[in-house]
């Protein structure tokens, strides 16, 4: 897999089209530089709060939007880097998360927030590494 870094994970920031009667959000199309192919789409949600980690993909390559909502990101590599990111419709971008990265994400939105990953293979159990909460040290204390 080569020497993977956070350093490899990449923040695009997205158009926003204000229309009347409701706007649209730009995802992603396969022209983008981290468009890694497609193996599934998927949504997840979390409430405000509540914390989701940590997991390595082997293989899945993540491409990552906020549309609803906003979600912190935590990111640790094999070699000692940390990196965060917040996304949601504020700050609104795709987030290029390349396997072999640890992650976790939390909901800092006082509604449930909801972000949609772009994966490039399908989800396989055989494919993901999970870690316990206290595993790593990072404080995912939210800022009210």
């Amino acid at each position: 897999m080569g020497k993977v870094t956070v350093q490899d994970i990449h923040v695009q920031p997205l158009k926003k089209i204000e229309l009347l009667g409701g706007g649209v959000l730009h995802g992603i199309k396969k022209s983008d530089k981290y468009y890694a192919g497609f193996g599934e789409a998927y949504f997840s949600q979390i409430d405000f709060g509540v914390i989701k980690a940590w997991k390595l993909h082997k293989k899945m390559k993540m491409n990552i939007v906020v549309p609803v909502g906003e979600v912190h990101f935590a990111f640790i590599d094999d070699y000692g880097g940390i990196r965060q990111e917040t996304l949601g419709f504020n700050n609104y971008a795709r987030l290029f998360v390349p396997s072999g990265i640890w992650f976790g994400f939390q909901g800092v939105s006082k509604t449930v927030s909801t972000l949609l990953n772009i994966a490039n293979i399908e989800h396989s159990p055989d494919e993901v590494k999970h870690k316990e909460l206290h595993m790593f040290k990072y404080d995912w204390e939210i800022s009210n």
